[in-house]
Parts: C-alpha cells; structure tokens; sequence
C-alpha cells in the first residue's frame, strides 16, 4: 500500500503503471481507478487556479486510515493513492486512488468509498483564485456518498 502527499505535479497513469510493476502476477483480478483533475470554474466563475491547504500529519494520518479501512473492508490486494496540495492549476492531477482485488465488484466499491470520503472528509482546504483577481475559499465540501430511495 502506497499513500502519498505530493506539492509537485505528477502523471497518474504512470505512477499507476509504475506501482503495479511490484505487484505480483495473477495476484488480482481486477482494477480500479479514479482520477480527479482540476476544472477552471466553480459556483458560475472561471478559476485560474487553486491552493489546496492541509495540516500534514493531520491529514498524512487521515488517508493512511481512510487506506487501511478500506482495504480490509473490501478486501482488496494493493491500493495507491496520491493527493495533490499546494497549488494547482486547472487540468492538472489533485487525487489518484487505485486499487487492485480479485473481483471487479470488491475493486468499484473500494474506489468510490475512498473517493467519496476524500471529498467529503479530508482535511483540505481549498482557495480559489479567480479570473477577475479575486480569491475566496471554497465553504463546502462535496456531499457525502450517494444513496438510493
């Protein structure tokens, strides 16, 4: 398991196809990934960019639980995730979460959950800088995971 904060910009699909190098063949059976980039707009306003603050030991521990829980819940072989912080500019990589289980039900189940927590609870901050020079923080976070009536 892999779980890294970075304050540079990286290539998803190659960190991907990097860590999967170590993992053994015929050791799963399935794979699932999710890539969050940023957009240029929010709330109606174009944004040129975005600071993504955080408390690093604070939110270092935060995604090695949020890693480690989902990884026994779902049972999974292998996971990697990678969160962006400082600042980021549209188009370029904020999150990558990857896992790896024998069974594609087990490796979408185990994605999401981690997706939606990040999005929901982690402890980032995010500023956004926008096209007519102000800035403001983003007061919300994305709604928790969906649910079905």
């Amino acid at each position: 398991m892999r779980v890294e904060i970075l304050e540079s910009p990286f290539d998803p699909l190659h960190e991907v196809a990097k860590y999967q190098e170590s993992l053994l063949t015929g050791q799963f059976g399935a794979m699932a990934v999710f890539v969050g980039t940023m957009r240029d707009f929010n709330e109606g306003d174009t944004v040129t960019s975005m600071v993504l603050e955080h408390y690093p030991e604070m939110t270092q521990q935060h995604l090695l639980d949020l890693a480690q829980i989902v990884a026994d819940q779902h049972k999974l072989t292998d996971l990697l995730m990678i969160h962006r912080v400082g600042e980021i500019h549209p188009g370029e990589a904020i999150v990558l979460v990857a896992v790896w289980s024998a069974h594609r039900a087990a490796a979408f189940e185990a994605c999401e959950a981690m997706v939606e927590d990040l999005k929901s609870k982690a402890p980032f901050w995010k500023k956004e800088q926008l096209v007519e020079g102000e800035s403001r923080w983003v007061e919300h976070n994305t709604a928790g995971p969906r649910t079905t009536d």
